[in-house]
Formats: C-alpha cells, sequence, structure tokens
C-alpha cells in the first residue's frame, strides 16, 4: 500500500542567526502588516526607522545569549521529536501515512518561501499547517499563514491544506506546563513561604484585542486550564495572575504587566513563580527578559524568590499532543484548499465577538 506523504509545517517567530543580523530581522518584523496596519509605503519607512532605532539594544539582548537566537535550533529539535511520535509504527499496524515535518519562521531563516520550496521538492499528498503559538492572533499565527497562502498562490502550490489555527487547552500543552510548575512548587520550596504563580504571555495593543482578535481570552483559557489542573494535584488552589511583557512603543498595552505585578507580590511579601503561558521554546524573551531583566527588578523590589519555569520545548506530553492533532486531522476526509478556506463545521470555543477568530470571522484568509 502507497503511503500518504503528509507535510507538516511548524510556524514561529524566528530569530536573529547573528548579531549582524539582528536589524535585518527587526525590519521584517515591523515591516509586516499584521504587526502595523499603515500603507506598504508607510509601513516601509516606519519599520526601516524602528529597526535602525532599536537595533543597538537588540544588539545588547542578543549579545547576553550568545549573539544570536536559539529559536531556531529549538524548533529543529521539536519538528524531529515529532516526527519520531508521528512515523512510530502502532499495534503492529502498517503505517497508511509518513509525515515529515518543516520549519517556517516569519520574520528570519528559513522564511516562507524557502520552506514553501522545500516542501514542493517533497511532494506531499496533503499540508498540514501546525503553529507553535497555542493561542491564536492575527499578528502571529494569521500572519504566518497569509504569508503561506501568498507564497503558495505565487509558486503555483495547490497541495490540499488543512489549518490547526490554535489549541489553547490541548491536553498535551496543559499538561506539560503542570509537570514542570509542579516540580517548581516542590523545588525546595518551604511551605510555610507563599508565592504566587505569574503566568506572563507576550502583550499586544489594547486596539487589537479591541478589533476582535481572541488572543487575549484563549490565554485566560490556556491559565483556567492549567490552575484547573493544578488545584487536583493540591488541598488548595495556588494564588495566582495573569500578565503581558514585551510592550512595544507608545500604544495602550493588554495588562496588566508583569512589572505591575511584581510590585504587587513585592508589596504583598510573596515569592514569584513566573510561568511563560504563550511560548512553547526559549527565546530572548524568556531568557532575556524573564530570566535577565525581569529577575534583576524582583531583586531590586526585595521579592525573596524569584522562579522561572522553563518552556515546555520536546516536553513528552506537549509533543504527544501536538501529535494527536495532527493525526485527528490527517485522518479527516475534508481538507482545506490551498487557499485557505476555513471548514466552519469544525469545533470553535470563540466567542461571537471575536471576529478576528480564523474560523469565526476567516480571519487568516486573504
Amino acid at each position: 500500500m502507497k503511503l500518504e506523504k503528509v507535510a507538516v509545517i511548524l510556524f514561529n517567530l524566528g530569530g536573529p542567526d547573528a548579531i549582524k543580523n539582528v536589524q535585518p530581522f527587526l525590519f521584517n518584523l515591523f515591516n509586516d502588516p499584521d504587526i502595523i496596519d499603515l500603507p506598504k509605503s508607510f509601513r516601509w519607512l516606519l519599520a526601516k526607522y524602528i529597526s535602525h532605532r532599536r537595533g543597538p539594544k537588540a544588539r545588547r539582548i542578543y549579545d547576553q545569549i550568545g549573539g544570536k537566537s536559539p529559536l531556531l535550533e529549538l524548533t529543529r529539535e521539536q519538528a524531529t521529536a515529532l516526527d519520531l511520535i508521528l512515523n512510530k509504527p502502532r499495534d503492529g499496524a502498517s503505517p497508511s501515512r509518513a509525515f515529515k515535518s518543516f520549519v517556517s519562521m516569519r520574520y528570519w531563516h528559513p522564511m516562507t518561501e524557502e520552506v514553501v520550496r522545500q516542501v514542493t521538492a517533497y511532494d506531499p499528498h496533503r499540508i498540514i499547517l501546525l503553529p507553535l503559538y497555542p493561542q491564536y492572533s492575527s499578528t502571529t499565527t494569521g500572519s504566518s499563514i497569509k504569508a503561506w497562502q501568498q507564497a503558495c498562490r505565487s509558486m503555483g502550490v495547490t497541495k490540499p491544506t488543512q489549518i490547526m489555527c490554535c489549541y489553547p487547552a490541548n491536553k498535551g500543552w496543559i499538561e506539560a506546563q503542570v509537570d514542570l510548575i509542579c516540580k517548581m512548587i516542590g523545588d525546595n520550596r518551604p511551605v510555610e513561604q507563599p508565592y504566587r504563580i505569574l503566568f506572563s504571555a507576550h502583550g499586544l495593543p489594547v486596539k487589537t484585542i479591541a478589533r476582535g482578535d481572541p488572543y487575549q481570552w484563549q490565554v485566560e483559557q490556556t491559565c483556567d486550564a492549567i490552575m484547573k489542573l493544578i488545584s487536583g494535584t493540591y488541598h488548595s488552589t495556588p494564588d495566582w495572575s495573569i500578565c503581558y511583557q514585551s510592550r512595544v512603543g507608545r500604544l495602550e498595552w493588554i495588562g496588566p504587566s508583569l512589572d505591575q505585578e511584581l510590585h504587587r507580590a513585592a508589596e504583598d511579601h510573596v515569592d514569584v513563580i513566573v510561568v511563560p503561558v504563550s511560548f512553547v521554546s526559549e527565546h530572548s524573551e524568556t531568557l532575556v527578559e524573564l530570566d535577565i531583566q525581569y529577575r534583576h527588578m524582583a531583586q531590586d523590589l526585595k521579592i525573596a524568590r524569584y522562579d522561572r519555569v522553563e518552556a515546555v520545548a520536546t516536553h513528552p506530553a506537549f509533543l504527544a499532543g501536538l501529535a494527536l492533532l495532527v493525526q485527528q486531522m490527517a485522518k479527516h476526509d475534508t481538507v482545506l484548499g490551498p487557499e485557505g478556506q476555513i471548514d466552519h463545521d469544525s469545533h470553535c470555543q470563540c466567542l461571537e465577538k471575536h471576529s478576528q477568530c480564523a474560523k469565526i470571522g476567516g480571519g487568516i484568509g486573504v
């Protein structure tokens, strides 16, 4: 029996692979219309200005983690581990599908067009798009999928394509987070010392959420699912809060910020356990922002203990959850066409107000 070849595309942000590429990376980021919603010529000029102005500060950030982002290598590790699970024989039955994962980065190499060429050479029967963003936003998942669709159209790629737009409460994703958090809670922590779990997600401008982006609501769904499982592990529910990091520019951003929550923790005389709840791999925002900058802030605020839970990375539960999502999609008879039509009959938990949800509003169609 001929195997069905399935290409799985893992989307992530990307990061500079050398100090000299920090500014070009920033330009690509801010030149994205899903990041800065301006006419093309104005956006190009603004991206040039912002990347030039922020370049020196960003280079100092990457200098602290070896002069480059580790995100590509870590995502490739996830791709390799995912393929091992997807292609593992089950119950002695002959496999009917062969899965191969490809890593596609939005703002630095390997970028969308490069990966579309790789997938074309592989010649799969179908393509599954799997963002490594558990929560959907038009600025992350939406942008990556639009870029993929545009590249496929320009290159004449017409393979049937399925889209996994989000998985904020996926069982494996939640179990991986809970396992890492519980290990941190039990790591030589005095029982009598109060602590607070701070779930830190990447922030967004308020206006993005006001337009109907479901990201903040989905972050809340992730945290609720985590705490529900943790509450079943302990006799009482630990103190916790959701906050946001990585603010850029003068716009009003969703909150509270991690800065504000650290000040509140200091006033309440509690330790903090910071959990990166929207990142699945280590990169500058965890390794520098959380591990260095906010740790220093906590020390200055006299917070006795500041712990940071690691990203899920290749945690077995997380990868098992992703693999199950892919396998379920591969078994589905109805696939989405290359133009990115959405299967409106599939289950969607977003609320009607989330008009930028991929399924409610067709937010990833172009």
